[in-house]
């Protein structure tokens, strides 16, 4: 099992910044995939940046060149840094991690709970 727990949300006016950390521990394997997604009120869940464990990175169209998503390499933690951010950004995030095996088939994943981010205008 794989436990994740996420810190960092609070409340940012527009145009300020915040980092979100996911703290992971458990069975996380060396070839993994560590995402953060969000939730705002009313819409669906999507996919905000992720990072493999070969430091490929993807990110949202609406977040790029704003967030970036990095893995310290010190422990199973991903950060996300956001700069710049707009009201449009409040949401829930929660952070992901997914297990692969050698040939980069997905194994298992695991979820956050969430650390809420609000923009005000």
């Amino acid at each position: 099992q794989v436990q994740l727990v996420e810190s960092g949300g609070g409340v940012v006016q527009s145009g300020g910044s915040l980092t979100l950390s996911c703290s992971a521990s458990g069975n996380i394997r060396n070839n993994n995939i560590m995402g953060w997604y969000r939730q705002a009120d009313g819409k669906q869940r999507e996919l905000v940046a992720m990072i493999t464990s070969y430091n490929y990175t993807t990110y949202a169209d609406s977040v790029n060149g704003r967030f970036t998503i990095a893995t310290p390499g010190t422990d199973d933690t991903s950060q996300l840094q956001m700069n710049s951010l707009k009201p449009e950004d409040t949401a829930v995030y929660s952070c992901k991690a997914k297990n692969r095996d050698p040939l980069n088939r997905p194994v298992d994943d695991f979820w956050g709970y969430g650390t809420r981010v609000t923009v005000s205008s």
